[in-house]
């Protein structure tokens, strides 16, 4: 049987290859992609993790819970009381559902709208061919002259302790939690711990977080860790920090830890769930990359250079798949810029104005550098802070929690570093990435006028404060 030509084939269809897919048939090339992921009906799920068991579902139960928070301990301030609150899980996870249904098709209506030929199953390199590589796609086979590998990462389990997602979870299973456990524990203070742990905090479950690492969120600026370590524990969250795990024992009616803390002494922590969320691992397990040549590092992630390329002309590998930060966003910057690279084009990724976030309440946010970071290249800086609680728009929202963290060049006041903690730090950040993007000081943004009462004033404050000349502080 023939196989199908195709100019540029992209395998799997998650953030950095559906992208990948649509900016490539932009170009004018005729390109396909191909995924495996399917839905509860069998069919295909375009998304990746991200869209299928990551950023969307979670961010769907975060909203949902986030809800329930202010109904049941805030909507008085507000005077507006309620009786008997009660949460629907069965109805709030059919909700998530639909979000995601409505983003799978989304991106399959994409496809369709630039002409992109659309492959499911699992793709696996077959072999080279004359100018170019064939690929497998179940029973068929498909031919391209350029490939783009996309093919994301999976949850790392820890040894011996296998996922079962129904009482040892990854964030697929997180996310499907049928009622309200009355416990929780948590392996790993990252981002998807954080964000899965305050979501059923939030909705009733005692939840305990622990942490290997002796500090709290260290990718994060310290002064911003801080505060978030404060709120969180405020909220209710147990954080154990520099905690080393032991046996752990699955039952019938639970989960039981044996761990030692950080000063040594044994413990024992007894869920009704545990979450593992230690980190990710790259997706090449079926990829067959000895039919191709295609060279793998420790990690199994495909070695690639600063543009993308592999061990392999014609072969070029995007997102978590590959080094480099493991963001949705970051994927798709990739995709595009590897698209434009096939057509001749001078794609563009700038890993240092990558924003970070981590949806928790409050959100937090950054981009660039930290101050350890910075300290540990012997730079000179400014910093300037601006708390929420001096803002009037927080105050009218009734979140005051957090503060905006501007770090400057002490010489050419060049930005060097933004960080949030504190509401809608997620949509705040972006500010910040375009003044860096574009080698703005902090003088530039403090001269900018923001909008009154807003939250983005808040950004404007922390840059007068390199200065240290806020005005409402």
């Amino acid at each position: 049987m023939s196989s199908k030509q195709f100019d540029v084939v992209v395998i799997g269809g998650g953030p950095g290859g559906y992208i990948a897919a649509i900016r490539a048939a932009q170009l004018g090339f005729n390109t396909a992609c191909i995924d495996e992921w399917k839905n509860a009906a069998g069919g295909p799920a375009l998304g990746g993790t991200c869209t299928n068991v990551g950023c969307i579902p979670s961010k769907a139960l975060l909203q949902s819970s986030e809800h329930y928070e202010q109904a049941a301990h805030h909507f008085a301030d507000h005077g507006i009381g309620l009786k008997d609150l009660s949460i629907d899980v069965e109805t709030m996870l059919g909700r998530k559902d639909t979000v995601v249904k409505q983003n799978n098709d989304g991106i399959l209506y994409l496809f369709k709208k630039n002409k992109v030929s659309f492959f499911h199953g699992r793709g696996a390199f077959s072999k080279a061919v004359d100018g170019g590589f064939e690929i497998t796609v179940g029973d068929q086979t498909v031919q391209g002259r350029q490939i783009i590998v996309a093919t994301g990462s999976s949850a790392r389990a820890l040894p011996g302790v296998p996922f079962d997602e129904t009482q040892v979870l990854s964030n697929d299973g997180a996310l499907r939690v049928g009622a309200v456990p009355k416990k929780l524990g948590l392996i790993g203070a990252g981002v998807i711990g954080l964000e899965m742990g305050s979501v059923w905090r939030r909705l009733g479950a005692e939840v305990t977080v622990l942490e290997g690492l002796p500090t709290f969120l260290g990718a994060v600026d310290e002064q911003i860790a801080k505060e978030a370590h404060k709120a969180f524990t405020k909220q209710g969250l147990k954080i154990e920090l520099g905690v080393k795990v032991g046996d752990i024992k699955v039952g019938k009616k639970g989960v039981s830890v044996a761990y030692s803390g950080a000063d040594g002494e044994a413990k024992k922590l007894d869920v009704d769930k545990l979450i593992v969320s230690i980190g990710r691992v790259p997706n090449t397990e079926g990829l067959n990359v000895e039919a191709v040549g295609l060279k793998l590092d420790e990690r199994g992630a495909v070695v690639v250079d600063e543009n993308c390329r592999t061990s392999v002309s014609g072969i070029w590998a995007v997102g978590d798949v590959v080094r480099g930060p493991m963001l949705a966003h970051k994927a798709e910057e990739e995709g595009v810029a590897v698209a434009e690279r096939i057509a001749g084009q001078h794609g563009h990724v700038n890993f240092n104005t990558v924003p970070w976030v981590i949806y928790t309440s409050p959100e937090i946010a950054w981009v660039g550098e930290t101050e350890k970071q910075l300290k540990a290249r012997d730079v000179k800086y400014k910093v300037g802070t601006f708390p929420f609680m001096a803002n009037g728009r927080a105050r009218a929202l009734g979140d005051t929690t957090g503060m905006v963290k501007f770090i400057a060049d002490a010489t050419s006041d060049e930005i060097l570093g933004v960080h949030i903690v504190g509401p809608m730090a997620s949509e705040l950040i972006a500010e910040a990435v375009v003044a860096m993007e574009f080698k703005a000081s902090s003088e530039d943004i403090a001269r900018i006028c923001h909008a009154h009462p807003s939250l983005s004033e808040a950004t404007k404050e922390a840059a007068l404060a390199v200065d240290k000349r806020t005005l409402n502080f």
